[in-house]
């Protein structure tokens, strides 16, 4: 699951730079850097679980 979230932190964050760059969508592009943020301070906080 943790995987999961990582591979979503980084297209959200890979969406953010682009959308930065080309400055496109720029609310959502905010929000979804919000997401990504929550997502990392969640995986940050609970810590990494042994197999």
């Amino acid at each position: 699951m943790a995987r999961i979230l990582w591979i979503v932190l980084v297209v959200i964050v890979a969406l953010w730079v682009i959308g930065l760059i080309a400055d496109i969508a720029g609310g959502f592009i905010h929000i979804l850097l919000l997401v990504a943020l929550a997502i990392l301070i969640y995986n940050l906080v609970t810590g990494r679980k042994g197999v």
